[in-house]
C-alpha cells in the first residue's frame, strides 16, 4: 500500500519546510482524501494553520461546455486572494481523468489560460523554494496513462520519490549536494550547445543561473535548469517523447529557432494544437527554461511531466515563461515543458563536452 505518512512527512518537513504559524494551503482533488488528511496532520504537528482547496471531478469538463465569453474570462477575487495572501502551497497532482478536456477546443483553452495572466503570475510568484511545492498521489488514471497497474504506478512513485529508503530526506539532500557542484560549473558558462537526433542548438545562458531542483517545488525532483536568453536560441530541436498540453497529445515536435523564435513547427500528430499553443502570446514562441534531469529512480516515459521531465537520459525544453529564480526574462501565460531522450545525444557548455549519452560528465 502506497505509504502517505510518509509522503505527507516528507512534504511538510522537507519539501515546503513548514514552521510554527505558517499559513499553508493545500490544493487537491478529493480523490487524495487519505493523503489530504495526512497532509492536514503533519502541518498542524508543525505549528502550521492548513487551509485545504478541495477539486471536484466533473467541474472543468461543466465549465468549458457552459461558460459565455465573460466567464470564460473571468478572474476570480477569491483565488487571487487566496494565490496573494499564503504562505505557502502543497499542491498534490491527482487525476481521475486525464482526458477530460480532450474534447474542448484548443482556441478556448488558450483563452482561458490568457485570461488568468494575474492570478498565474502571483502563483509564479511564490513559486520558490518555501512556498510553493507539486507532490504525487497514484490514481489509476496516471497508472493507466503510464500503462502499469495501480500497485506498479504506486511501486514507481514510491522509488521516484525515494520513499523506498530508509530515509528519504537524507537521500535529496545527498542528491542535493551532487547537483549544486554541477550547477556552480554551468554558472560560469556562456554557450550552450545541444546535439542529437534531428538537433543541433545552441543557446546564450550568460549570467543566468542554474538551479538546484532537489525535491523542495517538485517532489519527485532531480533536474538543474536555467532560463536561456530570449533572443539567442539558434537552431533545430526534435522532441523525442509526445508532448501534453491540457490533457492532449502532440507528437514528434520538432522546432527551427532563429534568434530565438520559433520559426518553424511540424508535428507528425497534433499539428493543430501546436498552432495554437504557439500563438497563445508573443512568448509562447521562445525558450523559458533548459532543463537536464538527473533522478535514475525514474526509468521511464509515463506521459506525466511532473516525473517525465526528471528521467536520467533525458532533457527537456519549456516554451513560454520563464521561472523568475532563473533571471529568464520571457513572459507567456503557458510553460509547456518539451522532453527529448538524450540516450545517444551530447551537449557542450562553451565547446566542453559535458553530457554523454544520458550521463553528465563534469
Amino acid at each position: 500500500m502506497f505509504d502517505v505518512e510518509k509522503l505527507a512527512t516528507l512534504a511538510v518537513e522537507y519539501c515546503l519546510g513548514v514552521t510554527e504559524g505558517k499559513k499553508v494551503g493545500i490544493v487537491a482533488n478529493v480523490i487524495a482524501t487519505p493523503l489530504i488528511q495526512q497532509l492536514y496532520k503533519q502541518v498542524l504537528l508543525e505549528g502550521g494553520h492548513p487551509t485545504v482547496r478541495a477539486e471536484v471531478d466533473g467541474l472543468s469538463e461543466l465549465f468549458f461546455q457552459h461558460s459565455r465569453e465573460e466567464q470564460l474570462t473571468f478572474v476570480s477575487p477569491f483565488t487571487k486572494f487566496f494565490a496573494g495572501h499564503i504562505d505557502g502551497i502543497i499542491r498534490v497532482h491527482a487525476e481521475t481523468n486525464l482526458k477530460k478536456l480532450s474534447g474542448v477546443p484548443p482556441e478556448k483553452l488558450s483563452k482561458r489560460s490568457a485570461s488568468q495572466k494575474e492570478i498565474i503570475d502571483l502563483y509564479m510568484k511564490r513559486f520558490t523554494v518555501g512556498s510553493y511545492s507539486i507532490i504525487p498521489y497514484p490514481t489509476e488514471a496516471f497508472a493507466q496513462e503510464a500503462e502499469m497497474s495501480l500497485l506498479e504506478y504506486e511501486n514507481f512513485v514510491t522509488n521516484a520519490c525515494f520513499l523506498d529508503k530508509r530515509n528519504p530526506v537524507k537521500e535529496w539532500k545527498t542528491l542535493s549536494k551532487q547537483q549544486e557542484r554541477i550547477v556552480k560549473h554551468l554558472n560560469n558558462v556562456e554557450r550552450i550547445r545541444i546535439v542529437g537526433e534531428d538537433t543541433d542548438l545552441k543557446i546564450n545562458v550568460k549570467g543566468r543561473t542554474w538551479i538546484n531542483c532537489d525535491g523542495h517545488i517538485n517532489m519527485p525532483d532531480g533536474e538543474i535548469f536555467t532560463g536561456p536568453f530570449e533572443n539567442s536560441a539558434e537552431g533545430q530541436i526534435r522532441f523525442t517523447h509526445p508532448g501534453i498540453f491540457m490533457g492532449k497529445e502532440v507528437r514528434d515536435v520538432q522546432l527551427v529557432f532563429k534568434k530565438g523564435k520559433v520559426v518553424e513547427a511540424t508535428a507528425k500528430k497534433g499539428q493543430n494544437l501546436l498552432n495554437q499553443v504557439l500563438a497563445t502570446d508573443p512568448g509562447a514562441k521562445r525558450i523559458g527554461e533548459i532543463a537536464i534531469g538527473t533522478n535514475k529512480g525514474i526509468t521511464r516515459f509515463t506521459k506525466n511531466m511532473l516525473f517525465d521531465e526528471k528521467m536520467g537520459n533525458c532533457i527537456h525544453m519549456a516554451l513560454g515563461r520563464s521561472i523568475s529564480m532563473s533571471g529568464g526574462k520571457n513572459k507567456s501565460t503557458i510553460h509547456w515543458d518539451l522532453l527529448k531522450d538524450m540516450t545517444n545525444g551530447e551537449i557542450y557548455a562553451d565547446n566542453t563536452l559535458i553530457y554523454e549519452k544520458g550521463k553528465l560528465t563534469i
